[in-house]
């Protein structure tokens, strides 16, 4: 235990303290954690919480892109963990965390279910399947309109705390420990998760991956599994935060929100989508609450002056500013440094 704690502080003196993406990334999330002892109004605190949910659900997204799976109907298992969860609150009467994992899981049976035919599929052919899906369940919402609740949806569902700070930061805890798993399961330089490299491998060329001795429709299933599991995390606790589950998260837009967000931050990162959700969502509600006639025209503007300066997302360019990789050791180091922080090589 002790070269446990010894190697952790080893990796954030000499990682995260030196490298300046890493740093930023990490202030963010420590002034997320200390803006909920501020006292603010209810309204940030509740654009705040939404961040957080958004965050999981956008970077669950990023995990299967970086996969090389595109997922035009990832809403799908935000909904059905939804619903799940909703059902089970208001007929079983189960705590919420039971009623989440339950969810959670029933999205990755989802995920299993859209995964299966999607192993025969890649570019435009995937992304019109995984399209039609969020539609079909909407479609099964309406027809079994005395479960479902049909175009009302299900109310009255209970809160995860009567505090909203404590909402808050529940949230935000299970964001932040989503967001390590899908990190350390996208990491291609990890010693102990392999998925990392083999993902990436199936992204780049599938038929290699194949040939090489990969099994890719394993890991296709993984990835569509782990995917499904954390986006229905996100829709649980929305629920909860909503006390209602409606048709409308079966909404094509519900599915485009975490391609918009991702591809603004840095599309196969996972940090990249997180980091996505934490500059546009509260743009977005500042927007909404200074300028609702134009927030449209200028939340639209941003994103496609993004697009057309900053194409690989703002975390990659940001990182571009700040950081240079050393020629031969590879280790990232400040752009300000002249000399390797590692191997003392002229950068």
């Amino acid at each position: 235990m002790r070269y446990f704690f010894w190697r952790l502080y080893k990796d954030f003196e000499g990682g995260i303290l030196v490298v300046p993406g890493k740093a930023t990334f990490f202030f963010i999330l420590l002034s997320l954690l200390i803006i909920g002892l501020i006292p603010i109004g209810p309204y940030i605190l509740k654009m705040l919480t939404f961040t957080a949910i958004f965050a999981i659900y956008a970077s669950s997204w990023d995990l299967l892109y970086f996969a090389g799976q595109l997922n035009l109907g990832h809403g799908a298992f935000f909904g059905v963990a939804g619903y799940v969860a909703a059902i089970l609150d208001l007929n079983l009467h189960l705590p919420p965390w039971a009623t989440i994992v339950l969810g959670a899981i029933s999205g990755v049976v989802s995920g299993l279910i859209l995964g299966i035919p999607a192993l025969r599929m890649r570019g435009p052919y995937l992304a019109i399947l995984t399209m039609s899906f969020p539609v079909i369940l909407s479609g099964i919402v309406f027809a079994f309109s005395d479960f479902t609740g049909g175009e009302l949806g299900l109310s009255g569902i209970s809160s995860v705390s009567e505090s909203d700070r404590t909402v808050y930061y529940i949230c935000l805890v299970t964001m932040i420990i989503s967001f390590l798993i899908l990190w350390k399961l996208s990491d291609t330089k990890s010693r102990i998760i392999r998925t990392g490299i083999v993902f990436k491998a199936i992204a780049e060329d599938e038929i290699a991956a194949r040939t090489s001795g990969i099994n890719t429709p394993r890991y296709k299933l993984l990835a569509f599994a782990v995917s499904a599991f954390f986006a229905g995390i996100s829709g649980g606790l929305y629920v909860y935060v909503m006390k209602v589950a409606g048709p409308s998260m079966f909404h094509p837009l519900f599915s485009l929100y975490p391609v918009i967000w991702t591809i603004f931050g840095g599309a196969a990162t996972v940090y990249g989508a997180v980091m996505g959700v934490l500059i546009l969502y509260p743009f977005w509600g500042v927007l909404f609450a200074a300028t609702p006639e134009l927030k449209m025209i200028i939340f639209t503007a941003l994103i496609i002056i993004i697009i057309l300066f900053m194409p690989e997302g703002i975390t990659h360019w940001f990182r571009d500013k700040t950081e240079r990789i050393c020629p031969r050791c590879k280790l990232i180091n400040s752009k300000s440094r002249t000399i390797c922080r590692a191997c003392s090589v002229d950068l």
